[in-house]
């Protein structure tokens, strides 16, 4: 059995499609509902049995870190007033959690940052949640779909995990598309259910024409450390950005990679109108359930 604890959440990025909200509140903490973005994703790791986070930012982005710190001097206000439960909410992380930040250094691309949480990984076995993509809580287990499915399966089986979800065709030259084997398409129903099975390669923002499925990425993984190696020998692309694509290429053709299918839905919220739209829904049930 290989048991995964270890997650790393990137966090560097300026999140120019969120200006202005952006401009001085990173946008992992922007508000959906009455809690900011990160903590669903964070919140989501600890349900599928991550222990240790390994939040990947640079210098601006400290007030992320800060959030899952204890702040003693407003603990003690809330208690002394006599508002322990509001404190106990505040101070939500389970005491066996640990939330660590790495600075990335450079803007090298998500690859780079992935490798730059190496020191604190060392040899374990990961997950890698990106904090865009928000997971609807409220339609899943996240104690046993999607993320904490994906674990169990690479307990399996062994093969590192992608989530991927159906979209609509006109939205898939947005996505990384998987590329299926012949035996993985007469397998996948495209229902919303988890299910694993290999995949071949991925597509990059292909043309409908072009889309060799309608399954894309949505952003969290399941890695082998061997990852680790890969993204080491992996050179500069696109940009001068280390692609955590091409690492991903090579330990589907030395070791073999799986697609988990997603179960419920998710929501980009580092996107404005995805966003707005996610900020709406949690809200409306958050307050559905305070009546």
């Amino acid at each position: 059995m290989k048991n995964i604890t270890h997650a790393v959440i990137p966090v560097a990025g300026f999140g120019t499609r969120m200006l202005p909200l952006s401009k001085s509140v990173p946008k992992e903490l922007l508000p959906l509902g009455n809690r900011p973005a990160i903590h669903y994703v964070v919140a989501e790791a600890i349900a599928a049995g991550i222990k240790h986070i390994v939040l990947v930012g640079h210098a601006q982005k400290s007030a992320i870190e800060n959030y899952f710190d204890i702040n003693a001097e407003l603990d003690t206000q809330l208690r002394h007033k006599g508002k322990d439960e509001l404190a106990d909410n505040l101070n939500w992380l389970p005491e066996d959690v640990t939330v660590s930040m790495i600075r990335q250094g450079k803007a090298l691309g998500l690859g780079h940052a992935v490798l730059a949480a190496r020191p604190i990984i060392g040899e374990h076995d990961f997950a890698v949640l990106l904090p865009d993509v928000v997971l609807d809580p409220y339609t899943t287990d996240m104690s046993v779909d999607n993320l904490a499915f994906m674990i169990d399966a690479f307990a399996n089986d062994g093969h590192s995990q992608i989530l991927v979800e159906s979209v609509a065709d006109e939205d898939v030259h947005k996505y990384g598309i998987a590329q299926l084997s012949q035996a993985s398409r007469d397998i996948n129903d495209n229902t919303n259910s988890n299910s694993s099975f290999k995949v071949a390669g991925f597509v990059e923002k292909p043309s409908l024409a072009d889309a060799p499925s309608n399954l894309a990425v949505v952003g969290r993984y399941v890695f082998s450390n061997q990852i680790f190696d890969y993204l080491v020998q992996t050179t500069a692309s696109v940009g001068g950005e280390i692609q955590l694509t091409d690492a991903i290429d090579a330990l589907i053709s030395e070791s073999g990679v799986n697609v988990t299918t997603m179960r419920g839905d998710s929501y980009d919220a580092g996107d404005m109108r995805s966003y707005m739209q996610a900020f709406i829904y949690f809200a409306e049930r958050q307050l559905a359930d305070d009546k």
